[in-house]
């Protein structure tokens, strides 16, 4: 038998469970709570105030974080209105095909046991400073139109 074939373990009896299907689990997972989040969002809409509880960062603060939009935009997304997505959190339309692409590269790797690819040092703080930056930009008065998250109907 190979590595990754069913068989018995040889002290218990017990049928063990193939490498390949053990490795796929965390994968499996993350993508069903992704699926679940998204089928949620797309059923409960967040257009509704304080459906979803309030951005502590508008409330307190006046101003839009990064994040805020963000499950008005992947309601958007979820039920096809990409220009309702653009307009609520223009960065997170970015980020969702960067992420669903890093986890398909994770899912892959994983599952056929493959190392995942070394990130260079750099791009956290990049990632950091481009989060920061736009969450810098949106608040600027000029950029609002463009950057800041929609207002709720």
């Amino acid at each position: 038998m190979g590595p990754g074939d069913v068989g018995t373990d040889h002290l218990t009896g017990e049928r063990s469970v193939p490498a390949v299907v053990r490795r796929a689990v965390a994968p499996a997972a993350v993508a069903a709570a992704a699926v679940t989040a998204v089928t949620v969002l797309a059923v409960r809409s967040p257009y509704t105030p304080f459906s979803y509880g309030f951005c502590p960062s508008l409330l307190v603060l006046g101003v839009a974080c990064p994040g805020c939009g963000g499950l008005r935009a992947t309601h958007d997304l979820a039920t096809g209105d990409l220009g309702g997505a653009w307009g609520a959190n223009p960065l997170w339309v970015l980020a969702v095909p960067l992420l669903a692409a890093a986890w398909a590269v994770w899912a892959v790797r994983r599952t056929t046991g493959r190392p995942l690819p070394v990130v260079p040092r750099a791009v956290p703080w990049a990632v950091l400073a481009v989060v920061v930056a736009f969450g810098v930009l949106r608040n600027v008065p000029a950029l609002v139109p463009y950057l800041g998250p929609a207002p709720l109907p």
